[in-house]
């Protein structure tokens, strides 16, 4: 049997996941990164996209928003501001989080780069639900 780590996903509304995982695949903010049992321990935030988790029953997806994840070598962690479960997510649920980010970046002055790449990083999201 493969060697799992504790994966749990919460957003303020409520927790969305508390299983065994062999593998994490993390949409961080400075590039996807994959974490299985034994990983050095990091914190990375996360951009727009698709959490991955792998368990001995199958895959299951989650979308998120942004928030951040902490990866231990026996645990992951994330805390996202928005997240749905692959299976019921649809266009519709981003398109409110896409209109806030919209304004954000045009009114931003200190990280407009950051705020725009989050716009870009949703809209792509959201295109791939296509």
């Amino acid at each position: 049997m493969a060697e799992t780590m504790q994966f749990d996903l919460v957003s303020p509304e409520r927790s969305l996941a508390s299983l065994e995982a062999t593998e994490v695949q993390i949409p961080g903010a400075d590039g996807d990164m994959t974490a299985m049992p034994g990983h050095s321990p990091v914190i990375t935030s996360l951009r727009p996209g698709v959490v991955r988790i792998k368990t001995a029953e199958g895959e299951k997806d989650f979308v998120v928003t942004s928030g951040f994840a902490e990866v231990t070598a026996s645990s992951v962690s994330v805390i996202a501001e928005r997240a749905h479960p692959g299976t019921e997510v649809t266009k519709a649920d981003l398109e409110d989080v896409l209109a806030d980010a919209r304004a954000k970046a045009q009114a931003a002055v200190d990280d407009k780069d950051g705020a725009e790449k989050f716009v870009a990083d949703l809209v792509a999201l959201m295109d791939a639900m296509d």
